[in-house]
């Protein structure tokens, strides 16, 4: 455990920063999870909004710090994919 001053306020500042980008991520996870299903169940105008929202969270997680701007490409692309593929069946 740390005995200085400013070194306890980096572990909880780092702490509260961590949950931030937990949720950051799971709320990533979650809105391309409803994108899957929407697309599964062929509603297109709700499908088309939850597709910008996902995109939006992936924008908004590189902005912060909390996601490199290569990993949220990769995941816009990967999704668009499944997206499409699950539209065409």
């Amino acid at each position: 455990m740390a005995n200085i001053k400013s070194a306890k306020k980096r572990i909880l500042v780092a702490e509260k920063n961590r949950l931030q980008n937990v949720a950051m991520k799971t709320m990533i996870k979650t809105a391309m999870k409803k994108v899957l299903e929407l697309a599964s169940a062929k509603d297109s105008e709700a499908l088309k909004c939850a597709l910008s929202k996902a995109y939006q969270l992936c924008d908004k997680a590189v902005s912060k710090g909390v996601l490199h701007k290569n990993t949220a490409a990769r995941k816009k692309s990967r999704l668009t994919i499944a997206v499409n593929k699950l539209l065409a069946e």
